[in-house]
């Protein structure tokens, strides 16, 4: 028998499992992630889970990004997001990600 705290615990799993697949110099959408990890319209889910990630997490949460290539952090936050992308070879014209060039297609 599943309870809620288990199928939080499953949606949270397939969402690192995805958000861990994004190669370097892609990113994704929060929408894409909820799609691949079958969470239908689990966007939110999908930020707020990132936002609870532990501080020293591995998981490249900064490759994901909303859905008009936007980084939806503010402040710091979004200026370390941004510095992580760049490295990475992402570009940015006017603090947007061109998807049509930039965003990974599994």
């Amino acid at each position: 028998m599943s309870t809620d705290g288990d199928h939080e615990f499953n949606s949270e799993q397939q969402i690192y499992r995805v958000v861990a697949a994004v190669p370097a110099g892609k990113v994704a959408s929060y929408g894409q992630i909820a799609e691949l990890a079958d969470i239908p319209h689990g966007a939110r889910i999908v930020g707020r889970t990132l936002a609870n990630l532990p501080h020293k997490s591995l998981l490249p949460w900064h490759r994901v990004v909303n859905t008009q290539g936007k980084i939806s952090l503010r402040g710091k936050a979004a200026l370390f997001q941004k510095d992580l992308l760049k490295k990475e070879g992402i570009l940015f014209v006017d603090d947007r990600i061109d998807l049509t060039r930039f965003r990974w297609c599994p």
